[in-house]
This record gives structure tokens, C-alpha cells and sequence, in this order.
């Protein structure tokens, strides 16, 4: 496609100011986290690296870091199972509901949180607690896994549509049984989409809170929860920034790691 001078210059302000909208925002956190004042002030009245240490030392966040990182871990185990298993099932069969199966497996995302929170907010009153099975870490990981499976799903879908059955063919007519024709075929082809798949549901679960809040019992508190509950408390914006610059470089890395490795997927690099 041709575009004109005059149109390129109009893509690059747009983008210019799409881009500004974004990540100026971000900018502005990272450098109030080192921020002299004890409010959201700006411009910095001084800078100083006091927070840091701070906000580290604040037992708050080392257990809200550790519930989200928990979380993320077996949403993201979850999601890994059950998304490549339904990802091989669709490439690789054909039977009656495969389209509704897809549909219901992407569904989840679309929804908005507060509508997911509050649908397993209540399947999880009806039966999970009858059980003896009470809100926690477990409902949370449950509840990150119903999206999260999505992100799985779609990577190692696009994968195996893209390498195609005729390598896996070959194996099983060279005698190949289904283990090995998944160990040494299948699965080499499919690791960095399973790995990128991984990190984005560990990235999309660290980052949840409205489904969270619907899902955790008390005594759970996520990192994102935490900010949220400690926004409005007198002296905690210096920490707050801390810990929003540490959460955001604790979802981009994640992200960034995950586009590199479908990258190299995509240029032939396994």
C-alpha cells in the first residue's frame, strides 16, 4: 500500500500522540517514585531514592507481592494445561461443537471483569463453600485461570495451525508412537508459543483486580489491591509510586519477553 507524504506525516502524529497518551502517565509515576514530597506533587519539589528502601521494608507489599506472584504462578499452570489442551484438540479434530468451544473459551476476555467477577463470585458461594472450600489464594487462581486460559489458547492455536499436521504424518508413518512423535515433532515446534502463552497469563493474572476483588477472602491481598486500598491513606503516595513502577516493570518484562520469543518463533528460531 501507497501512502502519500501528507499521510505519512498525519500517521506519525497520531501515532506520536497515541503514544504520548499512553506512556506519559507511566513516565510520571517512575519519576514521582522518587519524588521528595509525600503527595502526588508535581513538578518533584527534590529527588531522593529513600522510597525505594521504603517501600521494600513494608511487610504490606512483600506479602501483597508474594500473594500476586502466587496467584500469577497457578493461574498461569492452569491456564497452560487446559489452553494447549483445548488449542490441540481444535486443530486437530473435528467434531460437533468445536466452533462453540472456541467461541466459549475466548468469551471469558471479552466479558467485562465486573460481570466474570461477580458470575464466580456466585458459582463459587453455590460450590465451593458448601464443600468446605472457602474464599482464598484458591478462588483467586481459579479466577485469573477463566481468562487467562485465553492468551494460551490463542498462541498455541496460531501455532499449530501454522506448522500444520505433515511433520507429525511423517513421524507416525516413520513409526513414531504418539509420545515420541509429541516429544521430538510437536513439541519443539509449539515450546516458544507455550512459553509466550505463559507469560502473558502470568502477566494478565499479576495485573487483576476487579475479578480478584469478587474472588479473594479475607486476609488475600494482591499487589494491585493494595494500591488500590492504600491510595487515599495520608503520607502513602511516595510508596504507592514505588510500588506502581515496580508493577509496572513486573508486567512489561513478561510482555516484552513474550513478543521476543514469538519473534524468533516467527523467523524460525525455536
Amino acid at each position: 500500500m501507497y501512502f502519500s507524504n501528507r499521510s505519512k506525516f498525519l500517521l506519525k502524529i497520531i501515532s506520536t500522540v497515541v503514544f504520548a497518551f499512553l506512556y506519559i502517565p507511566l513516565l510520571v509515576i517512575l519519576v514521582n517514585s522518587f519524588n521528595t514530597s509525600k503527595t502526588f506533587a508535581w513538578p518533584p519539589a527534590g529527588f531522593t531514592t529513600s522510597w525505594w528502601g521504603k517501600a521494600i521494608e513494608n511487610d504490606g507489599v512483600r506479602a501483597a507481592l508474594l500473594t500476586s506472584v502466587k496467584a500469577g504462578l497457578g493461574a498461569m499452570s492452569i491456564s497452560l494445561l487446559l489452553g494447549s489442551m483445548v488449542a490441540f484438540a481444535v486443530a486437530r479434530y473435528q467434531f460437533f461443537g468445536r466452533e462453540a468451544i472456541s467461541l466459549l473459551v475466548v468469551l471469558p476476555i471479552a466479558l467485562p471483569g465486573i460481570i466474570t467477577g461477580i458470575a464466580l463470585n456466585s458459582a463459587f458461594r453455590t460450590t465451593l463453600e458448601p464443600l468446605g472450600i472457602p474464599f482464598g489464594l484458591l478462588t483467586v487462581i481459579i479466577g485469573h485461570a477463566t481468562f487467562c486460559i485465553v492468551v494460551v489458547y490463542n498462541n498455541v492455536l496460531a501455532r499449530l495451525k501454522r506448522v500444520g499436521k505433515n511433520l507429525e504424518e511423517a513421524s507416525a508413518d516413520l513409526g513414531a508412537g504418539n509420545w515420541q512423535t509429541f516429544r521430538y515433532v510437536t513439541f519443539p515446534s509449539i515450546r516458544s508459543a507455550l512459553a509466550a502463552g505463559a507469560l502473558l497469563a502470568f502477566a494478565l493474572s499479576f495485573d487483576e483486580i476487579v475479578v480478584t476483588t469478587f474472588t479473594s477472602g479475607a486476609g488475600i491481598q494482591t499487589l494491585p489491591q493494595w494500591i488500590f486500598d492504600n491510595l487515599f491513606r495520608p503520607n502513602q503516595a511516595p510508596i504507592i509510586n514505588v510500588v506502581a513502577a515496580m508493577l509496572i516493570a513486573l508486567f512489561a518484562l513478561p510482555v516484552w519477553l513474550s513478543q521476543r520469543l514469538s519473534e524468533g518463533a516467527g523467523s524460525g528460531r525455536i
